[in-house]
């Protein structure tokens, strides 16, 4: 089998979010296609601080670059894909180099301009969406990019799917409690609307502690570190999905809920424009509670547009045959 190193930050690996769901559907995958997909990240830390200025993710990349390098070495690896900016100097010592960026130097992001300057000499991409391509031939000059939506699991998505366990009032919501994120405007939400049950969904357990900070309200139910299965579970529970972040890189749980038949509502932000079925409706910070409510008072429990949509364009088939073709091209 031909060996390709995936290199994410220790904590990616380590927590139950976006890119570690993207890490073991590609692993799993790339053995169908007879590609061994190793994983590599750094076994130290630089401090436990994010963004303190001088302990930022892309300065603690940096200097874990020896770690990294060798794994890559002693594996006798030739071909690597990093999720994060901080790795992208790796193309001075591995010819064959891909980012598939997890986040993006765009200015709702926390670390936006710390991001920039690795961003200027990637050469070859792969990416989620349309938007992030356009994005990085426009801001950044990349043309080598190859866009592959990271698939939901169809198996999950039948196996879950009961549209007469769905509860009328049961809004999901899925994110971190990061500015970015949002999770004030959703507290917000349940708060002036106490008769809507709210399911607020964070990927990691460090995200328990943090949530502390804020009045939660009685109709308010936390969730960590959710297992794929159980994200299922609970998504087909819900009649509504709720995203309110200012920009997003995967938008993963979106797919996931179009998937499930969910009445989905979302940003205006264009890097949301793929997630476009009859029943997703784009809104703001202006809007958003009366979009959430009359989604919740809408006849439908569910939407069969959404869900057909998502298997046509996000499912793990998909993401199958996109990584077929790019290892095909790429591992000559």
């Amino acid at each position: 089998m031909k060996k390709v190193g995936l290199i994410m930050r220790k904590i990616q690996f380590a927590e139950a979010q976006g890119p570690r769901v993207f890490a073991e559907r590609l692993r799993a995958l790339a053995a169908e296609l007879g590609v061994e997909i190793i994983f590599i990240s750094p076994e130290r830390h630089v401090s436990d601080h994010d963004w303190i200025p001088g302990y930022e993710h892309e300065k603690g990349d940096l200097v874990n670059y020896d770690i990294v390098l060798d794994q890559i070495h002693v594996q006798g690896i030739e071909h690597v894909i990093f999720t994060v900016s901080g790795f992208t100097y790796l193309k001075m010592f591995i010819k064959n180099s891909v980012l598939f960026p997890h986040s993006f130097p765009d200015p709702a992001l926390t670390g936006y301009e710390m991001m920039k300057p690795f961003y200027s000499i990637v050469d070859k991409a792969v990416v989620q969406t349309e938007f992030l391509k356009k994005q990085l031939d426009s801001v950044f000059g990349v043309t080598d990019v190859d866009v592959i939506p990271i698939g939901f699991s169809e198996e999950l998505a039948h196996r879950y799917f009961d549209p007469d366990a769905i509860v009328h009032n049961r809004v999901l919501w899925i994110g971190r409690d990061e500015e970015n994120r949002r999770p004030d405007l959703v507290l917000e939400y349940a708060r002036r609307n106490p008769d809507q049950e709210v399911f607020m969904v964070f990927g990691g357990e460090r995200y328990r502690e943090s949530m502390k900070k804020y009045d939660i309200p009685g109709n308010v139910k936390l969730q960590f570190a959710l297992s794929q299965t159980e994200i299922f579970q609970l998504m087909n529970s819900a009649k509504v999905y709720w995203s309110c972040s200012r920009f997003d890189t995967f938008a993963m749980p979106l797919t996931e809920a179009l998937a499930m038949g969910k009445i989905v509502v979302k940003p205006e932000h264009p890097c949301y424009d793929h997630i476009s079925s009859r029943h997703a409706f784009a809104g703001n910070e202006q809007n958003w509670f009366e979009l959430v409510n009359m989604a919740l008072a809408s006849p439908l429990s569910h939407s069969l547009d959404n869900r057909e949509y998502a298997f046509g364009k996000f499912s793990s088939t998909v993401m199958k045959e996109g990584y077929r073709q790019f290892f095909d091209q790429w591992l000559r």
